[in-house]
């Protein structure tokens, strides 16, 4: 029996609402307590909150799903040795290891437009379910702008920041990573971007950056998210510049699958 048939469960008011929104509201009631299936929901969502945090991204078969697609790529690491290093020390994840600087160094230093780089962040399940389907749709509208490109970066325990000195090493004045979100109990694979301008180690600061967030099943789908970026670089190119004084004038921002329900507010 549903927690919905079942007497013994007072129902919300606010049912009706649930369907434009995945947040936790209108869950009903048994006596002064929540439901069985209220309280299990939570477990499960706050226990795959956790596994995105620390479960590592597999970039091994990312690399090769990339090399597949016919894409070059290289893999990096910061300081931060482990998990438990990267989660209690955030600075180590915006420095890139001694190996790493290296191997970037034994790299001819390619003159290049832009410079994409992939980080697990906090959520390893958004890097394996959106960066290689959102790559597949951004690298070759780079390619078709015209933007010499690097081999991607993929960066193990890599922090927002991790990216200037990738940007730095290719002289590249256009500079975006993909990034996993910090999970919440109904989003644990969002996926964000950071885009900057002229990024470079000790120079830039969050204020230089532009962030596109929320890209999951329930947020933005690729093809929002590709038009917000690909509009960002656009503007950036044309003011030299990036973060809090380009602002994005895209308007498209409703998930695909609530763009054909009717607003509840004029009902």
């Amino acid at each position: 029996m549903s927690d919905h048939n079942d007497p013994k469960v007072v129902p919300n008011p606010w049912g009706s609402l649930k369907q434009f929104t995945p947040a936790r509201i209108a869950l009903g009631r048994a006596g002064i307590s929540l439901t069985t299936r209220a309280s299990l929901d939570f477990q499960l969502a706050h226990a795959l909150a956790r596994d995105a945090v620390n479960i590592p991204v597999d970039f091994a078969e990312l690399e090769q799903r990339l090399n597949f697609m016919g894409y070059q790529t290289l893999t990096l690491k910061t300081r931060a040795e482990n998990q438990q290093m990267y989660l209690q020390r955030p600075d180590l994840g915006r420095l890139l290891s001694a190996s790493a600087m290296a191997c970037l160094q034994q790299t001819a230093p390619i003159s290049s437009d832009a410079v994409v780089v992939v980080a697990d962040g906090l959520s390893s399940k958004a890097i394996e379910h959106h960066a290689e389907p959102f790559l597949s749709l951004l690298l070759p509208e780079l390619q078709q702008r015209g933007y010499r490109l690097p081999p991607v970066c993929l960066v193990k325990h890599g922090r927002v920041a991790i990216a200037d000195a990738v940007a730095e090493h290719y002289a590249a004045r256009l500079c975006m990573i993909l990034i996993g979100e910090r999970p919440g109990l109904s989003s644990p694979d969002s996926m964000g971007i950071y885009f900057t301008y002229q990024a470079r180690p000790g120079i830039s600061t969050d204020a230089d950056r532009n962030c596109i967030s929320n890209i999951h099943k329930n947020g933005l789908d690729y093809e929002q998210a590709l038009k917000k970026l690909l509009f960002l670089l656009t503007e950036a190119e044309k003011l030299q510049l990036s973060g809090v004084s380009l602002k994005d004038e895209t308007t498209d921002t409703t998930p695909n699958h609530l763009q054909k329900r009717a607003n509840f507010l004029l009902d």
